[in-house]
């Protein structure tokens, strides 16, 4: 019998639980999925709750009870170490966790592994930026369904004093000079613009798009060009029009350096210092890795070999220190194998990536401005999926070869919200192929010039909509599931 353990219970973690719950039923097979949280949140959506637009209640349900089901050991808990190649006293390779849970809260364990896969996610690295975050600082965030919650009453509390009369300023986008998920910030900028129309007070509102970004468009991935029409164009252009449209601001090309109490202060590319006041701000941290030691058989230290220094484990890519015109689509992982430790993966946001997408940039104080990869959504799902495969061969062959997902071959799909209602609510669809630019393949994009576009309308809300409920429902195991795609 095989153990399989799972650190996190996101997109990725789930996914891959669940593929290899229903194909290694009815052997003598275990999966093991350890995650500190009770439930699993379906992120895209928390934009949503962060705006008044959705209760909490419906992005989130519980896992013990699916997992129960789908004979997956559970354990509520936070991964602290691995032990690779066993102790000295257990020669199994094996994880040491610390439960979260009530009953066992602040308890300690170890649980066995012929393999693991690593899919913690992120850490919020709220502190990277003084003042920055819901707990210790003074701005919103929508990373998780709880930080989400506590973000919609601030803003119907905005929409409140807009209602009484007041003027306010909402600002929103990133908290630091290094952050990703720009697509989540735009959605949350044109959700709020929607919904301050929708309550009747978007006159008494100034809405500022703050970012880290080189333009606007560029969204971690070095924008998008493709043919629309016979011709030409860019996202840059597609999202410029959006911000002219909504009557928003931009500030792109900058870095936040510190909150204060309705103020941001940031830097920008030329190393100048600016000051923004605010009444709302909803501003998303830069991302660690989740802080897992890494231990020999004999206890010595080895974290440095597993993971990268940011936290994130190392998997098949070319981490060959290079120029950034000198990086290609494929230095990027294929397998999400440890190249140590075979038995060894890690998908979703928990791999180490092996340079930035978007052009790195650096101020005259040394600051860096540079947009980190993006690794959430569909290729978290896809890379998940493809590793429980691959695992699963390998439990049949040990020789058998692994499955593989490079983001440098697969494309994504995109459905940024700009406005929940379905009869006047809109949202930006877009398609990347691949996700990452491969300019030896197209040498004119660096994408397929086809297959590579973006439109905006009501259509694309119905289907942002329509995966809120289908990916729910898949992740939820409801009947079919496994027929839905990543």
């Amino acid at each position: 019998m095989a153990q399989i353990v799972i650190l996190g219970a996101g997109i990725a973690g789930h996914t891959s639980a669940m593929v290899l719950a229903r194909k290694l039923k009815n052997t003598d097979h275990q999966v093991v999925v350890i995650s500190p949280k009770p439930t699993w949140n379906w992120v895209p959506s928390n934009i949503w709750v962060g705006t008044g637009r959705m209760p909490r209640e419906e992005v989130v349900f519980e896992l013990a009870p699916l997992y129960e089901k789908h004979g997956i050991d559970f354990r509520q808990a936070a991964a602290t170490a691995i032990y690779p190649e066993g102790s000295q006293d257990n020669p199994r390779p094996q994880v040491e966790f610390t439960y979260t849970d009530p009953a066992h809260n602040g308890q300690t364990d170890r649980v066995d592994f012929d393999y693991l896969i690593n899919a913690t996610g992120p850490k919020l690295n709220f502190a990277a930026t003084p003042g920055l975050g819901p707990d210790e600082g003074y701005t919103q965030s929508v990373c998780t369904d709880e930080h989400a919650e506590e973000c919609g009453r601030e803003f119907m509390s905005a929409v409140e004093r807009m209602r009484n009369g007041e003027r306010l300023r909402f600002v929103i986008g990133m908290g630091a000079g290094t952050c990703t998920c720009q697509g989540a910030a735009f959605e949350f900028t044109f959700n709020t613009e929607h919904e301050l129309r929708e309550h009747g007070v978007r006159d008494k509102a100034e809405i500022v798009y703050l970012s880290n970004e080189p333009e606007l468009g560029d969204l971690g991935v070095n924008g998008m060009k493709f043919k629309q029409e016979g011709y030409f164009t860019s996202s840059q252009l597609w999202t410029e029009s959006i911000f002219r449209e909504r009557g928003v601001k931009s500030i792109c090309s900058v870095a936040v350096r510190e909150v204060e109490p309705g103020k941001v202060k940031y830097e920008d590319l030329d190393g100048e210092m600016h000051e923004l006041d605010f009444d709302f701000a909803m501003l998303l941290p830069p991302f660690t890795g989740i802080p897992i030691k890494a231990f020999d058989k004999n206890g010595e230290d080895i974290t440095d070999v597993v993971f990268n220094p940011a936290g994130f484990m190392k998997v098949d890519a070319d981490y060959t220190p290079k120029p950034f015109e000198e990086w290609r689509a494929a230095d990027w992982p294929k397998t999400y194998q440890n190249p140590t430790y075979g038995n060894m993966f890690a998908v979703g946001i928990a791999f180490a990536p092996p340079h930035a997408i978007s052009r790195p940039q650096k101020t005259p104080n040394g600051t860096m401005i540079a947009p980190a990869p993006p690794r959430t959504g569909q290729p978290s799902g896809t890379m998940a999926a493809v590793v429980a495969d691959s695992i699963v061969r390998r439990l049949e062959d040990p020789n058998a070869p692994l499955g593989e997902a490079s983001m440098g071959e697969v494309g994504a799909i995109c459905d940024a919200s700009t406005g929940a209602n379905l009869l006047s609510g809109s949202a930006a669809a877009m398609v990347m192929y691949p996700v990452i630019p491969d300019e030896t393949v197209y040498p004119e994009t660096g994408r397929h010039p086809r297959l590579t576009h973006g439109e905006i309308g009501l259509f694309g809300h119905w289907i942002k909509l329509m995966y809120h409920y289908l990916f729910i429902y898949k992740a939820k195991a409801k009947p079919g599931w496994h027929l839905l795609p990543e």
